[in-house]
């Protein structure tokens, strides 16, 4: 396979200890990489990262730092050749504390890789949550043609954060000849992830309500996942790209919901079909307008249309121009999850 750099250039991952991070080592140490650099938080548990290591004969090098940090950044990116950079601010609801670790840690990283001169390329994980889906070019059609939401604010503080951060990756490239590759994956899913994404429903007041009927979910399984964006680190002619990353054979969210109930635990739920959960988020939206604000605009429309309007999901585009095929198959990823939450739930 054709690549940028050799197998034993320094390569960089932070946010290596995260979920797709442990993933993404074991896709390049699986490609045959031998120095392999990961940035865990400083005091971040790494003895899954060591268990990864071990199960390809390699000694990872791990690093302990802070992004925000601009003397550790300079430090851990000395010499790498390529940069994968999937440490984010995830699971705040603070604009200030997202843009912080989603910006700010971006910008110090690729202040501190231009000054070192050695960056062959820069992989910035990104996400679903940056589309307008109601504005997409192909009504119905969520890809890469599908243009980035101008008011990110409203889609909450992650979605806002990760659009500032691709146009800083895209600014970058353009003042100082950044060569990057944006990937966007879909719902990424796996054993130890959340059992029941939103985009299948909302368990509120004890009631599971499902909003997502027939639609397709844009899931890609962890390792699926991990091994697109190693391929996007390292194949060439992809330089300045965008790559959306769903696999093959996505379920709806109703076969996704039946197939828990029945292989996971029961649980009562209640269909909402679309127009009723639009109305709702319209509703909502409006009350949070003439109150100023008091009720936060946490649902409304355009947050319907990112994550219940039927849409579809092609991957063609990594197919072509990455070379990447589908390593787990849906129906083992699915088996494999499952299994591992009723065994879980089993002993909880």
């Amino acid at each position: 396979m054709d690549t940028i750099i050799e197998v034993d250039q320094p390569i960089l991952v932070t946010g290596s200890g995260g979920f797709i991070g442990r993933s993404l080592v074991a896709a390049l140490l699986r490609l045959g990489f031998t120095n392999v650099r990961c940035l865990v938080r400083p005091f971040g548990d790494v003895s899954e990262l060591e268990k990864v290591g071990r199960e390809f004969g390699r000694k990872l090098q791990i690093v302990r730092g802070n992004l925000l940090s601009r003397q550790d950044c300079d430090a851990i990116t000395n010499g790498a050749a390529v940069i994968y950079h999937l440490a984010a601010g995830t699971g705040t609801k603070s604009f200030a504390d997202a843009f912080a670790n989603s910006v700010v840690t971006t910008r110090n990283l690729l202040d501190a890789a231009v000054g070192h001169g050695n960056l062959r390329r820069f992989v910035s994980v990104s996400s679903f949550a940056v589309y307008d889906v109601k504005s997409s070019i192909t009504p119905g059609v969520l890809d890469e043609t599908c243009p980035t939401e101008a008011r990110p604010e409203q889609l909450g503080a992650y979605s806002f954060a990760k659009c500032k951060q691709d146009e800083l990756v895209a600014d970058y490239a353009q003042k100082h000849g950044v060569r990057y590759v944006l990937v966007r994956p879909g719902v990424v899913y796996g054993p130890g992830k959340k059992r029941i994404h939103g985009r299948i429903g909302l368990d509120t007041f004890g009631l599971f309500l499902h909003l997502g009927g027939n639609n397709p979910i844009p899931l890609s399984f962890v390792e699926n996942c991990a091994d697109a964006i190693a391929l996007a680190g390292i194949k060439p002619g992809v330089d300045n790209e965008i790559f959306n990353v769903v696999d093959d054979d996505l379920p709806s969210s109703r076969e996704f919901l039946q197939r828990y109930k029945r292989e996971v635990e029961n649980f009562r739920s209640v269909y909402l079909p679309p127009a009723i959960s639009y109305f709702l988020c319209a509703l909502w939206e409006k009350y949070s307008n003439w109150s100023n604000g008091q009720l936060p605009p946490v649902y409304n429309r355009k947050v319907w249309a990112n994550s219940w309007k039927r849409t579809s999901y092609p991957n063609n585009k990594m197919k072509e121009r990455l070379g990447w095929t589908q390593r787990v198959a849906t129906a083992d990823a699915l088996t494999e999850y499952f299994t591992t939450w009723r065994k879980t739930l089993a002993h909880a």
